[in-house]
């Protein structure tokens, strides 16, 4: 293994990794944290939100619409049910303009991925809301160097196998691509893939793992235009 024969799919992660996201869920954080002053300090508003957005992960799963909700959640708890309803509709207010704020792609990404397209199958997997990450794939301009979009709601060591058997040759001659060593490079790693992390510069505390040094397939970057030349290296 490691010659650019053997190696003939791609996938991508979306959110972060091929466009910023974290930083618009981080700034309205502090929005929150700026409007339940009343209530709690911000660190443990931060931590009160971290823990309502993990248990409904099973309910709501991952995105925006999850995200207000536990934010309501929490406001509720730390007001003891006092919340006023101008704060509620306030919150409402932030996951719409979440959801329109504009998807702006990350440096050199288009230039990158039309350089990889000549030479091995594209794809995107990404976790979250079907309508909100159909809408960000549309809006970022880069739906059209893929070859084929899956929208997943977990990124799992079955799942890699699954959809590169699905759109390649198995996942012993792929590669994943991503922000998150816990949802994009762990997994792949196991199901028999390359995992290459390139880390952003905010990353929700839930997808933090520790690097896997020393696995014969992990690679870490520091921008998605470094890929062309990691594969180059793995030539013979």
């Amino acid at each position: 293994m490691g010659t650019s024969k053997t190696l003939t799919t791609i996938a991508f992660d979306a959110d972060d990794t091929l466009w910023h996201n974290e930083t618009v869920f981080r700034l309205t954080e502090e929005r929150f944290a700026e409007a339940l002053s009343g209530y709690s300090d911000p660190k443990s508003l931060t931590d009160r939100l971290l823990e309502a957005e993990l248990r409904n992960l099973r309910y709501y799963g991952y995105g925006i619409k999850g995200f207000t909700l536990s934010m309501i959640e929490t406001a509720l708890e730390v007001s003891e049910g006092k919340v006023p309803t101008s704060i509620i509709a306030e919150i409402l207010s932030y996951a719409k303009q979440m959801i329109s704020h504009p998807v702006e792609p990350l440096p050199l990404v288009r230039e990158t991925l039309e350089g990889l397209r000549k030479h091995y199958v594209l794809l995107i997997i990404t976790k979250g809301d079907l309508f909100d990450q159909e809408r960000k794939i549309a809006q970022s301009g880069l739906a059209d160097l893929f070859h084929a979009i899956e929208i997943v709601s977990e990124k799992t060591t079955s799942t890699y196998s699954m959809l590169f058997e699905r759109h390649g040759d198995g996942p012993e001659r792929a590669m994943m691509v991503g922000n998150s060593l816990k949802s994009d490079v762990l997994p792949a790693l196991e199901a028999g893939s390359w995992g290459v992390f390139i880390p952003h510069e905010v990353t929700w505390s839930f997808e933090h793992a520790d690097e896997p040094i020393g696995a014969a397939r992990y690679r870490h970057l520091e921008k998605l235009s470094d890929l062309p030349m990691l594969l180059s290296s793995l030539l013979p």
